[in-house]
């Protein structure tokens, strides 16, 4: 879900930005580690301890065999990352160690972590030094472009989408986050064809509630696409908890473009100073 996270948490453990780490929605957990293991926490702020000991997000360091790592209940965002030098130990599949819950595949059995789970940590290539970084903030409004049939809603529709302050229903999940505040209302009612979708997109059902679809979106849809959650920013969006209020502010396909371009410059100066340490 917070793509950004698990990047910087693979670089301060070493790891390439593909390698499996564990995704921890809403905290609190227990991890017990079974062997020494380079860790880093990346995410949500959930006042994580080791042994006892502060473990400060974006931080890198040694767990020792027989630490315990406690998360809190998460005080600011929604979604821990634990990366572990190495990677964890899982099935490639179709080109990826993620999960896919709906139809159980990949992962750790296809399904949740459970109580009581063992996991195997692959071996690491190198260890860096332990590091720290400043990790980005999650202020602000979220950024989105215009959606194809943007300009089939009228003008005080687009007014009301980007000055209300949306709420995250407790009925969002991976696939689509369902967020409250005024009804929008299409100007036709013309039955679109299936159409691709994907991440970031953000539908307007008959009711009037839109749908921001996440990373397990599904890769076709029918509603109209009033606009598009901007790829910079759609981390920050997955921090959202449920209950909390969101906005969004209208940018340009070149803003777009150009936030991205400036997160990849961000990730490798990471990796540049990390390896240069």
């Amino acid at each position: 879900m917070n793509r950004l996270a698990l990047m910087i948490g693979n670089a301060l453990v070493g790891n390439n930005e593909a390698a499996a780490a564990l995704e921890l929605c809403l905290p609190p957990a227990v991890i017990r580690f079974d062997a020494m293991c380079f860790i880093a926490l990346t995410g949500s702020d959930c006042a994580a301890r080791l042994e006892g000991a502060t473990l400060r997000n974006g931080c890198s360091v040694v767990a020792d065999a027989g630490m315990t790592l406690e998360l809190s209940h998460a005080t600011r965002g929604a979604r821990a990352y634990l990366c572990v030098a190495g990677g964890i130990d899982v099935p490639l599949v179709m080109g990826s160690r993620s999960t896919d819950l709906q139809t159980q595949m990949g992962g750790y059995s296809g399904r949740m972590i459970r109580r009581g789970d063992v996991l195997q940590v692959r071996p690491a290539d190198s260890l860096p030094r332990p590091a720290s970084i400043a990790l980005p903030s999650t202020d602000g409004p979220i950024r989105a472009v215009a959606g194809p049939e943007f300009e089939e809603f009228a003008p005080e529709t687009r007014a009301a989408f980007f000055e209300a302050n949306w709420k995250v229903t407790p009925q969002s999940n991976r696939m689509g986050f369902r967020i409250a505040g005024p009804v929008l209302s299409s100007l036709t009612d013309r039955e679109l064809k299936s159409h691709a979708v994907f991440p970031g997109v953000i539908q307007v059902p008959k009711g009037g509630a839109p749908i921001v679809l996440m990373a397990d979106a599904h890769t076709t849809g029918g509603y109209p696409r009033i606009a598009t959650v901007i790829a910079a920013d759609q981390w920050r969006l997955a921090q959202v908890p449920p209950g909390a209020s969101i906005r969004f502010s209208l940018c340009t396909r070149t803003d777009a473009a150009l936030a991205w371009t400036q997160q990849q410059t961000y990730l490798q100066e990471i990796r540049s100073s990390l390896h240069a340490n």
